[in-house]
């Protein structure tokens, strides 16, 4: 029925639980901002159901004919598909397109169990969009669905009001109600009386007409009515007239009458028993009545709820199913008599007690509809999405399988899992070079990750990559804490009691996974001799073991071993895919620590061979320090040196060589030594050491570049009785020396412009400065990384290590040292540091007994 809007003089403007759910199901499946379930009357439209609209239009839930496209929609009773509102003469002056931003529009019709068009299901673009046929398939499915919807709550109301007629009527009704008073009741249609004495049917020509029959084709016999009942009903409509016959009580029915060109009738019966049990005249009497055309609309609401591609069941408020579609028997995978006027319970056992038990009798509960996603475990094995919403008979549920998506989505964060485990290896392990550090990380990231417990072997320094005998176990780790003792006792001491043919020497001179899939403690036990690691590892119990080459440059530099319980079981393919990449990555990082670990040995003991122990004069005392880079590249030039010149002057030379490592070492030392074979003549001020320097590495075409500064301490009898010392300084672009006085007072020994660093220009002009400092005064000389580092700058670093040295000026020589690189340094250094410092003795203090330490520091990290 369309041509004209519906006549409906009211609309409840409010949000309705079940048509907000096919408005977020329109925008879940088609991806538009807004959708909208309408209905339209004479003068307004209303939303029921709304998602995205903008204020205040959600709000109001209303709006006039002036912003509604779906008119269009019921007028016409068909689909409106736009993809371009501002260009569509149909609806280019809309009010809908500026104010509630509609440009793409897709309505498809809403109908009543009339039939009649009151509405329409539509998805809304703010921008213009190509509506595409699948598109308006999943629309045109939801629209029906809908419908189906409101057609069952019209079915409900019209026979509640109906019963409540009734109800009314037969309130006003004598207990001895005539056929005459049963006619009225059922609208004064068809009349029949059965004579229970005889059998015998008597019926008026409206029951005939009913029935499809006439009086020349009438016996008067029940049989010849019952010839014309659907076969699918006679035998529901005869059981009810014996249950009313053997009861004396009232008879109601409804069943299809069979018409001659192959349709069908609904008719509604009702009758009563008159008479006694022990009289002659006992009857069957009643009433019949045309109800196709409540019984159709029903039935096509029937038929559209059996058509919907959602899963629908209708339980009563006993748990047993009264209503299965086609698509509830398919994803539940059983045929509907399996299920109808069963216990749902009973049918599906496993949802006891369960997220499906909980939400259906909160739903049932509180008359609140309550919508979820479960999974139902074997022999079903699925995921759905349900919407379960209360009735006045009961409960509805709507359900759809969205196993594909979860499966989806849950290897999709499986994959995202496993790629951010391995990113957060290769991160966390790349972080430190050092060996078993590394070794600790990768235990404790794989577990649990791929493995319940782990254990990371790998080989010793001095062996040969690949060699049995070089390896060791740097770390072990178990998911359970309760078992990582018993892990770390039987990883310490199963290397020794592996036979030759175990999977760990398999794998390791293969350099291929070794794996046993399941009953590994069985398989493995005998691979083990006997002893107290044999009881370890069956305390352990592992039921799936897989031994994984962590592969280096020239062979295995060590082994992954993985290990599941029982639990757990075999390892999934995927998880192996990731323990290879794993056991690759990890491979890589342990070959690099132990490259490194050879370099750095190599670089730093160059440059200790190179840093002798310093002079002790009666004056004075010395202490120097050297803290090498944590990164074996940035190892090799910084130097310091101390001695003494023929007249007793004790001078202090400290230096860095651009460049690191092994060759940076080597160059630090040729310029150690000419700045010491240069300064040990008496007449050689700081300089005049370091211009001489400079020419003799432009002599010898070192081409080494290097900050230093020199500084010669002097003292005449005169200062000595004094109690002074002068401090005279040469500075050629190093950071500059600091001198702390006896009254805490710290002095930066530095000119307003620096002089240029060593190999630049050997002709520039040295200036040399001096200081006079009393007794109990410390000369702090030091290179750039200690001050100076990636995320500080040197004057930062500058005025900290000031800082540092007025609060501790007190303290004993070496202590100060200790606290300066303690303070000063980061945990990782990124550039070596040397440093030497002088405190000139007060008069009264003896010389140390004994000479200064040449030392690393225990509180700063060095290797």
């Amino acid at each position: 029925m369309t041509g004209s809007l519906p006549l409906i003089s009211s609309l409840p403007a409010a949000s309705d639980p079940a048509f907000e759910r096919f408005a977020r199901l329109v925008r879940r499946q088609l991806g538009v901002p807004v959708s909208l379930v309408t209905m339209v009357s004479a003068h307004e439209q209303v939303f029921p159901g709304a998602i995205g609209l903008p204020e205040p239009w959600q709000s109001t839930r209303c709006t006039p004919l002036s912003h509604s496209f779906c008119q269009h929609v019921v007028r016409s009773g068909e689909p409106l598909v736009i993809g371009d509102a501002r260009i569509d003469p149909l609806v280019a002056d809309n009010l809908a397109i500026p104010d509630l931003h509609v440009v793409a529009y897709g309505g498809i019709p809403l109908t009543d169990a009339d039939g009649v068009v009151v509405g329409s299901l539509c998805a809304i673009d703010s921008e213009p969009r190509t509506w595409t046929d699948e598109d308006l398939a999943v629309l045109t499915d939801l629209a029906g669905a809908c419908s189906s919807e409101l057609q069952l709550r019209q079915a409900q109301h019209r026979t509640a009001v109906a019963a409540a007629e009734a109800r009314e009527l037969r309130a006003e009704q004598d207990a001895d109600r005539s056929v005459w008073t049963l006619a009225l009741d059922a609208g004064q249609v068809g009349t029949f009386a059965l004579d229970l004495g005889v059998g015998a049917l008597t019926v008026d020509d409206r029951l005939l007409e009913l029935s499809g029959m006439d009086r020349a084709s009438f016996s008067g016999r029940p049989d010849d009515v019952y010839a014309h009942v659907h076969p699918d009903d006679v035998d529901d409509v005869v059981a009810r007239v014996q249950h009313a016959i053997e009861a004396g009580g009232t008879y109601e029915a409804e069943y299809r009458i069979a018409l001659a060109d192959g349709s069908h009738r609904w008719i509604a019966a009702r009758g009563e028993v008159l008479g006694d049990d022990r009289g002659s005249g006992r009857r069957l009497v009643g009433v019949v009545h045309d109800s196709t055309s409540t019984r159709e609309p029903q039935e096509r609401a029937a038929q559209i709820v059996d058509q919907m591609a959602v899963g629908f069941i209708a339980l009563d408020t006993d748990w047993v199913m009264t209503h299965v579609n086609r698509e509830a028997e398919r994803i539940l995978g059983l045929p509907r008599w399996q299920m109808l006027g069963q216990n749902m319970w009973e049918v599906f056992p496993a949802g006891v007690g369960s997220v499906f038990d909980r939400n259906y009798r909160t739903a049932a509960a509180t008359g609140q509809p309550v919508v979820f996603d479960a999974y139902y475990p074997r022999p079903l094995n699925i995921w759905v999405e349900v919407r379960a919403v209360p009735s006045p008979s009961g409960l509805v549920l709507h359900f759809v399988d969205i196993t594909s998506r979860v499966v989806a989505q849950q290897q999709a964060e499986q994959v995202a899992a496993r790629e951010q485990l391995l990113s957060r290896i290769t991160e966390d392990l790349s972080a430190t070079l050092d060996g078993d550090e590394a070794a600790q990380r990768l235990a404790q990231l794989v577990v649990p990750a791929v493995a319940d417990w782990c254990i990371v072997t790998s080989s010793e320094d001095d062996r040969a990559a690949g060699s049995r005998r070089g390896m060791r176990t740097a770390a072990c780790w178990h998911t359970d804490p309760d078992r990582r003792d018993t892990t770390s006792a039987y990883a310490e001491a199963w290397l020794s009691s592996l036979d030759d043919d175990s999977i760990l020497v398999r794998a390791l001179t293969s350099g291929q996974m070794q794996l046993v899939d399941s009953g590994a403690t069985a398989q493995v036990l005998p691979m083990i001799t006997a002893g107290p690691v044999r009881d370890l590892l069956a305390d352990l119990a592992p039921e799936a073991v897989a031994v994984l080459p962590l592969p280096g440059r020239d062979g295995p530099v060590g082994l992954l071993t993985l290990a599941n319980g029982t639990a757990r079981g075999a390892f999934a393919p995927e998880d192996l895919v990731t323990a290879r990449n794993i056991a690759d990555r990890a491979g890589l990082v342990l070959d690099n620590a132990r490259l490194y670990r050879q370099q750095r040995d190599v670089a730093e003991g160059l440059q200790r061979s190179l840093l002798t122990a310093p002079p002790q004069p009666d004056h004075g005392q010395i202490v120097v320090r050297y803290v090498p880079a944590s990164l074996a590249a940035q190892v090799g030039g910084d130097f310091y040196d101390a001695f003494l010149q023929p007249n007793g002057a004790v001078v202090l030379a400290i230096g860095d060589v651009a460049g690191h490592d092994t060759e940076a070492a080597a160059a630090m030392g040729q310029l150690r030594t000419i700045v010491r074979t240069l300064g040990a003549h008496d007449h050689d001020g700081p300089a005049a050491v370091l211009s001489q320097a400079d020419q003799v590495m432009e002599t010898l075409q070192s081409h080494i570049l290097a900050t230093a500064a020199v500084a010669r301490l002097e003292q005449t009898d005169e200062e000595r009785a004094a109690g002074t010392t002068r401090v005279r300084w040469s500075n050629a672009g190093h950071p500059p020396p600091m001198v702390i006085h006896p009254d805490g007072r710290v002095e930066t020994l530095a000119h307003d412009r620096a002089d240029l660093m060593l190999g630049v220009d050997p002709s520039t002009a040295r200036r040399e400065s001096q200081v006079e400092v009393g007794r109990d005064s410390i000369l702090l000389l030091y290179t750039d990384g200690l001050v100076e580092r990636r995320d500080q700058d040197l004057d930062t670093g500058t005025a900290q290590l000031q800082a540092v040295l007025v609060e501790h000026a007190g303290s004993d020589l070496d202590e100060l040292c200790d606290t300066v690189l303690a303070r000063m340094l980061p945990g990782t250094p990124d550039d070596d540091v040397a440093l030497i410092a002088v405190r000139l003795h007060p008069q009264d203090r003896p010389r140390p007994a004994e000479a200064g330490p040449h030392r690393i520091p225990p509180n700063v990290p060095a290797e």
